[in-house]
């Protein structure tokens, strides 16, 4: 199955809205109207420096999806790249659309003059691991997180959206 991968568009925001779901259950959170929301607007904003791609394909439609944040870093002197969000739809994964994705943005490395590009996954996900070892070794770092006391990353729903 051959899938073209390019920039986010909103005629995405349907599909991207599904595969986000399912990311965020993945990780074993549930969907928030509110952070969805705010991340598409931040997708859809050309100043943000948070950007998406998806995988398209001419029968299925969007079928994988990633979304990605260039930022400045002390440690080079251009840009780097992390992406933060990989998804492919549940039934086809395996099949070469994820690894199409991040070749996409390894193509964007040389062409934007990024200096790297990382990302991070659970420990336990055996499927991505197997296909990010294909790119890159485990770098070795291990990450921490600290929340704000009293936010909660992953807040309530929003009381005013409506339910799917």
């Amino acid at each position: 199955m051959t899938h073209v991968v390019r920039k986010i568009e909103a005629r995405d925001e349907a599909r991207w809205r599904t595969l986000w779901d399912g990311y965020t259950r993945f990780y074993e959170r549930e969907p928030n109207e509110a952070l969805t929301r705010s991340t598409w607007s931040r997708l859809m904003d050309p100043a943000s420096p948070v950007h998406g791609i998806v995988a398209e394909h001419r029968d299925a439609g969007v079928v994988g999806m990633a979304n990605y944040v260039i930022h400045e870093s002390t440690s080079t002197l251009t840009p780097v790249c992390y992406l933060q969000d990989l998804f492919v739809a549940p039934d086809l994964r395996a099949g070469g659309v994820g690894q199409q994705l991040i070749d996409w943005l390894v193509a964007q490395m040389s062409a934007q003059n990024w200096a790297r590009l990382y990302w991070s996954t659970r420990e336990t996900n055996y499927r991505a691991r197997g296909l990010y070892d294909k790119y890159t070794a485990h770098s070795g770092f291990i990450r921490y997180t600290l929340n704000r006391a009293g936010i909660d990353p992953n807040p309530d729903p929003d009381p005013d959206a409506t339910p799917d």
